[in-house]
């Protein structure tokens, strides 16, 4: 139930986050923008309220099938460290045991998100080609939806190409998700009044919400040189690996560049972690009443 309650609650948060998740990665790979603000005027005059949702179809089932994996991997981690050191899957674990499970939950992530990371950063930051020569190949985009963004760079970049990025989407990943199972289990705890085994609905959405806020807080430097390293296309190459994407960005725009889109990552992080983490609990709520 780990696993069908945290791709329900992935699905719905991506709907929820996605148009300022568009806008974030537009911040991050160009310097075209002055700010927020700015960016989303930008985009919805030239790109209207579709341009917000670019790449998202594949977005939705990638992160249906993510959030599954990420709170089933976490939960059996959980469960088998606790057996481990305890001798029993029972026992209450300590914040340690979140942080290694969580840390382990990062990495398995990994191996799946890479490849949806990349196609939607590629058609996030893909712009519309204007051009009177309608017939003209040049004024066509490049990518003409999701699947075919993922088979033109494997066809041109090879398999290795869909995981452009990936040691900083490792080290994104790793801390990341440690901090935000740890920050939820350590808010539900303390907001779950003495005497009751399960938090309530007010506990899950404000623990749910400033656990994404701090996980993203801590990400963004990482999910900068990220987005920039999968925005590079080939023939473009301008970065050849994490540390020189990360002392060619700071030394071009200064060491405030990675944190471009911290406050957006903020603000988006609060609604879609409460949608997560609510209907995570809900669904397994659910499935517990009907099964008794």
């Amino acid at each position: 139930m780990d696993f069908i309650a945290g791709a329900i609650g992935g699905g719905l948060s991506t709907a929820v986050g996605y148009p300022l998740d568009t806008v974030k990665v537009r911040i991050q790979t160009e310097r075209s923008y002055n700010g927020i603000w700015h960016c989303i005027q930008e985009v919805y005059k030239t790109e209207k309220i579709l341009g917000f949702y670019k790449g998202m179809s594949m977005s939705v089932l990638t992160v249906s099938l993510i959030s599954s994996v990420s709170f089933g991997t976490y939960r059996n981690c959980l469960y088998n460290i606790c057996r481990l050191r305890y001798g029993t899957s029972d026992a209450k674990p300590s914040k340690v045991d979140i942080s290694l499970a969580g840390c382990a939950t990062g990495v398995v992530r990994v191996l799946l998100i890479s490849p949806a990371e990349i196609t939607k950063v590629r058609m996030q930051t893909q712009k519309p080609h204007h051009s009177v020569a309608t017939s003209d190949p040049s004024s066509k985009p490049k990518y003409r939806g999701s699947m075919h963004c993922l088979k033109m760079i494997a066809k041109e970049e090879g398999f290795g190409g869909l995981y452009r990025g990936c040691s900083a989407l490792l080290c994104r990943d790793c801390y990341s998700s440690a901090l935000y199972f740890l920050t939820y289990s350590v808010l539900c705890d303390w907001l779950t009044p003495a005497g009751k085994s399960k938090p309530d609905i007010f506990a899950v959405l404000v623990s749910g919400g400033c656990a994404g806020m701090l996980g993203w807080g801590v990400a963004t430097p990482m999910d900068v040189i990220k987005s920039r390293l999968q925005a590079d296309e080939l023939g473009q190459h301008k970065y050849r690996g994490l540390m020189h994407c990360a002392r060619e960005s700071v030394k071009a725009e200064g060491l405030t560049v990675l944190f471009k889109g911290l406050g957006l990552n903020c603000i988006r992080a609060f609604p879609v972690n409460m949608v997560v983490f609510v209907t995570y609990e809900a669904v397994l709520r659910l499935a517990e009443h009907l099964t008794k």
